[in-house]
């Protein structure tokens, strides 16, 4: 279904701010991929409204007296079948815990109707591929920060992936990225069949490993396809060695 066939995400905005409540409608209201179904002033009206009108989509202020909009999606995130929720905020520092709450997008304030829209894009983009894509239990993208903004990687394009304390760094072609997240919950949510962990810091795609080879002394190394070495942890030397048939 094209973005301009699919039914409109039904759209709750959610600010306690009434003139930004009012300049978003203004908004969302030349904009065609939504239609706004209710507006809530705090986070417990948000959540109470979500439950009865069952909206697509959240339109969140991030900081609101109360119950704030990470608070919100928090819980959101607790009940089958939440909506999607871009975050519309004033201050750029908030975009790592939006990512974390796997946030569609990151929109800063004052919203410009093209910036809106590149988010709703989005929205429309994600729903869409969850209805042609069957359920699975492993993660199939990555919501990457980048300044203000959030943008899409695809699990199939990560090659590697580095732990650096609390966070870890996705290696896709040239590029890398930082995410706040640990390597051991990021294991659990990769399909075994495409990644494997090789050392306490280090996660490799299958089909990016050239060879394994032994160094002496129980020592053995990974070959990567562009040339590079990496030493296997011992924890890990059966695993690794198994994928291998030995």
């Amino acid at each position: 279904m094209s973005e301009k066939d699919a039914a409109p995400l039904r759209t709750l905005i959610v600010d306690d701010e009434p003139l930004a409540i009012e300049r978003m409608q203004v908004l969302c209201a030349e904009l065609d991929g939504l239609s706004v179904v209710g507006t809530a002033s705090d986070g417990d009206a948000a959540l109470r409204l979500t439950e009865k009108l069952k909206p697509d989509l959240l339109l969140l202020d991030m900081t609101m007296p109360g119950m704030d909009g990470l608070s919100v999606a928090r819980e959101l995130g607790k009940r089958d079948a939440p909506p999607a929720v871009i975050f519309v905020t004033a201050h750029e520092d908030f975009a790592v815990e939006a990512f974390d709450l796997d946030a569609v997008d990151y929109v800063l304030k004052p919203v410009a109707t093209d910036r809106l829209e590149r988010a709703i894009a989005r929205a429309l983009a994600r729903r869409e591929s969850r209805e042609a894509t069957p359920e699975t239990e492993w993660l199939s993208e990555f919501w990457v920060p980048n300044r203000s903004e959030l943008f899409r990687v695809d699990v199939d394009q990560v090659s590697r992936i580095d732990a650096e304390r609390d966070y870890v760094r996705l290696h896709v072609g040239e590029s890398s990225y930082l995410l706040l997240q640990t390597i051991a919950g990021l294991e659990e949510k990769l399909d075994p069949e495409k990644f494997i962990r090789i050392h306490r810091s280090t996660i490799l795609r299958r089909d990016a490993i050239r060879g394994l080879r032994h160094e002496g002394l129980g020592v053995w190394c990974v070959e990567l396809e562009d040339g590079e070495d990496l030493r296997i942890g011992r924890t890990y030397l059966r695993k690794v060695k198994a994928m291998a048939g030995r």
